[in-house]
C-alpha cells in the first residue's frame, strides 16, 4: 500500500488543533454544564448540533470523540445505545451514575478507562480546578443518539432550547422557530426508566481500570524490550494472543483496546494489520513510520492507520511513551511482520504539533 506524508497528516489529528463545539447538547446553557467542549474527532458521533465539526468522517465501526472541561463542570445524566469508553487524559472525573445522579459514582485519573454500560444514566463532573480532557470511543459508524433524564429536558426548556425527535437541536432563544408538524423529543417514561437502570455498585467495578493496574501480556506480538502491550477491554479471545479481559463487558463493544507503553527509544519493527487502528497518545511521542516515511505523534494527538498500511513505532528519546490503541472487532488478528527487529526510521517526517505535553 502506498502511502505519501500528505495522506498521513489528514488521519492526524492534532491536540492543538481540535475545533470544539460549545452548543452540542441540549444541556449546553445549563448552569454548570455551559463551559464545556465537545470533539467529534471520528465519525458523527452523537452531538445534537449541526454546529458539530467531524474531524475524520471516514467509517471506521467505532467513533472517537472527546470533552474538554474546567473544574466543576458537568456534562448531565445521558444514557447510550452502544458502548461508551472514557480514556483520561487529563484531570480528575467523578463518573455519576442514575437518573438523578444519585446511583453512585466512580472517579477516574489521568491514564485510567472507565467503559459505562449501554442503557443506564451516567453524567461526568471535572473534580480539579484545571482544563481536563477526555478522550471517548463509542461503539458502532452510527452510535445513534442520547437519551437524556427527564430533569435535563426541563432545564433547557427554561432557557429556549427544545430537542426534536431524531435528535435535532432548536435554539428558541436565538429565534428559531420548531418546523411545522416537528415532534419534540420527550422524557423518558417511568417503564423506559426501569429498563434503564443502574447495575449493582460491585458490576461497575468491573468496568473500570486504572493506569496502575495495566499490565503488559507477554503473548503480545509487540511485546519486545521496552515494549508492552497491556490489555484494557477484550471481549473475546483474539489472534494476537489476548485472553477476555480485564474490562469485558456484558454488552457490545465492537472494538478492542489496549494500552501500548514503550520505553525512550524502543521500537516495534514494520508490521501489517487488517483492522482498523486508532491510536491517540496519552504521554510522550511515538514516530510512526512507513515506505521511508513518518509521522510525530504527539500527547493528544489522534492518527488513524490505514488497514494493510506496513507500519513501525518508535518512542520519542526524551522520556517513555504511553498510548492507547483502539482496533476494530471483538477479536483482531495477529499483526503480520515486514522486518525483523532493528533499529532505523523514516527519512522525510512531519513533527508534532501538539500543544499539550504535560497530562498524565
Amino acid at each position: 500500500m502506498t502511502l505519501i506524508v500528505e495522506d498521513m497528516q489528514r488521519r492526524l489529528v492534532r491536540y492543538a488543533e481540535l475545533v470544539p463545539c460549545t452548543t452540542a447538547f441540549v444541556d449546553t446553557r445549563t448552569p454548570g454544564s455551559d463551559k464545556k467542549e465537545n470533539f467529534t474527532i471520528i465519525g458523527p458521533g452523537v452531538s445534537e448540533s449541526p454546529d458539530q465539526h467531524v474531524h475524520i468522517a471516514e467509517p471506521h465501526g467505532f467513533n472517537i470523540g472527546g470533552a474538554r472541561q474546567p473544574g466543576g463542570c458537568v456534562n448531565s445524566q445521558h444514557s447510550h445505545d452502544t458502548a461508551e469508553v472514557f480514556v483520561v487524559h487529563s484531570g480528575r472525573w467523578r463518573l455519576i451514575f442514575g437518573p438523578d445522579g444519585k446511583d453512585g459514582h466512580l472517579d477516574v485519573a489521568p491514564g485510567d478507562v472507565a467503559s459505562v454500560p449501554i442503557h443506564m444514566f451516567r453524567g461526568f463532573k471535572k473534580l480539579d480546578e484545571d482544563v481536563g480532557f477526555l478522550w471517548v470511543v463509542l461503539g458502532g459508524d452510527d452510535p445513534g443518539k442520547v437519551t437524556w433524564a427527564p430533569n435535563v429536558f426541563d432545564m433547557a426548556a427554561s432557557y429556549g432550547l427544545k430537542l426534536l425527535k431524531g435528535g435535532r437541536l432548536i435554539d428558541t432563544a436565538a429565534g428559531e422557530t420548531l418546523p411545522e408538524g416537528a415532534a419534540l423529543e420527550q422524557p423518558p417514561s417511568e417503564a423506559e426508566l426501569k429498563a434503564l437502570a443502574t447495575p449493582p455498585a460491585e458490576k461497575l467495578a468491573d468496568c473500570v481500570l486504572t493506569s496502575a493496574q495495566m499490565r503488559g501480556e507477554p503473548n503480545s506480538p509487540l511485546a519486545r524490550e521496552g515494549v508492552e502491550e497491556c490489555p484494557v477491554i477484550t471481549t473475546a479471545p483474539t489472534g494476537d494472543g489476548f485472553r477476555p479481559g480485564p474490562i469485558v463487558g456484558w454488552w457490545p463493544h465492537g472494538f478492542a483496546l489496549r494500552c501500548l507503553k514503550m520505553r525512550s527509544g524502543a521500537r516495534v519493527p514494520r508490521h501489517i494489520r487488517d483492522e482498523e487502528e486508532v491510536i491517540f497518545v496519552h504521554r510522550g511521542a511515538l514516530t510512526v513510520g512507513w515506505d521511508g516515511s513518518e509521522v510525530v505523534v504527539g500527547a493528544g494527538d489522534t492518527l488513524t492507520v490505514p488497514k494493510g498500511l506496513a507500519r513501525a513505532f518508535q518512542a520519542g528519546i526524551s522520556g517513555d511513551t504511553v498510548a492507547f490503541v483502539v482496533r476494530g472487532g471483538d477479536a483482531p488478528g495477529a499483526p503480520r511482520f515486514v522486518e525483523p527487529d532493528a533499529p532505523g526510521a523514516g527519512a522525510s517526517s512531519v513533527s508534532s504539533g501538539a500543544a499539550l505535553r504535560s497530562a498524565g
